[in-house]
């Protein structure tokens, strides 16, 4: 499932596309949506934003596009109705008489007024997005000190995105890493200086991801395996998807687990 920094890049590729420019069709997949296709033509894209894994496309008519990429969806942008090849099924559309943002595969795509949509659930649920909101430490500390959240496993926090919007799989298993913190434990069972690492990487590491398209290890090391010879899928990680492999500070085996149904990645001697 793209992550935060992903579906905050696509929402930058989406607004470079098609901001401004005079839509010359627009397209949905689904029945229901049609009849909107009209009225959304008839406007200019003022803003593409993200809250969290949704984007959301805001239209001069006081309309938008909320839509979730859930596992397998994915945007691409193209020149006006040419189109990739592949098996994925086209679910929206905006041509301009240039480009083309395409989103395929996604389910979850609705047309809501501009001003409704913080009453959307799943906006309406969400935590500080780090990558569109202002997010600073202190606000961090704060959540994960609260009632709400201190007692909960790090492993299963990570994943809410009611904490902070935007987190999946590979930035978890890469957030604890990088805050020396264990899987299984609790932000009330942290130091200061753990909580204090947690908050800082929670920025650090979502940023860093955005700027390299997914890269999470600092960039003195990222260059460093990359001019020894590694390939991306060596030098993008500290742990995700490193199962067996050596830590590269302490040398310890990389271990893998199962955590709230999915695997996460750990290493045994720096956590």
């Amino acid at each position: 499932m793209p992550e935060g920094p992903e579906i905050r890049r696509a929402a930058f590729e989406v607004e470079q596309a098609v901001k401004g420019q005079t839509l010359v069709e627009v397209y949905f997949a689904f029945p229901h949506l049609k009849e909107h296709e009209d009225h959304l033509v008839a406007a200019k894209v003022e803003a593409v934003r993200t809250k969290g894994k949704a984007m959301l496309i805001h239209f001069s008519n006081g309309y938008s596009i909320y839509s979730h990429n859930q596992l397998y969806g994915k945007w691409m942008i193209r020149k006006a109705f040419t189109y990739p090849t592949t098996k994925r099924q086209l679910r929206l559309a905006l041509y301009t008489e240039k480009k083309a943002a395409l989103l395929y595969s996604a389910s979850d795509i609705e047309v809501l007024k501009t001003d409704e949509l913080v009453n959307h659930p799943f906006i309406a649920k969400a935590g500080p997005d780090v990558l569109s909101d202002d997010v600073t430490e202190s606000l961090l500390l704060e959540r994960m000190q609260s009632s709400t959240f201190k007692n909960r496993s790090w492993s299963a926090l990570l994943l809410d995105q009611g904490f902070v919007a935007g987190n999946g799989n590979y930035l978890r298993s890469e957030l604890l890493y990088v805050a020396g913190i264990s899987p299984d434990a609790k932000p009330s069972e942290c130091s200061d200086e753990q909580q204090h690492a947690m908050a800082e990487a929670l920025i650090t590491l979502s940023e860093r991801s955005y700027e390299t398209e997914g890269i999470t290890v600092s960039h003195p090391l990222a260059n460093e395996l990359r001019n020894a010879g590694k390939k991306r899928r060596d030098y993008r990680h500290y742990v995700f998807n490193r199962e067996g492999k050596l830590c590269y500070a302490c040398r310890e085996t990389i271990v893998k687990v199962t955590k709230n149904g999915r695997r996460l990645y750990y290493c045994p001697y720096c956590q």
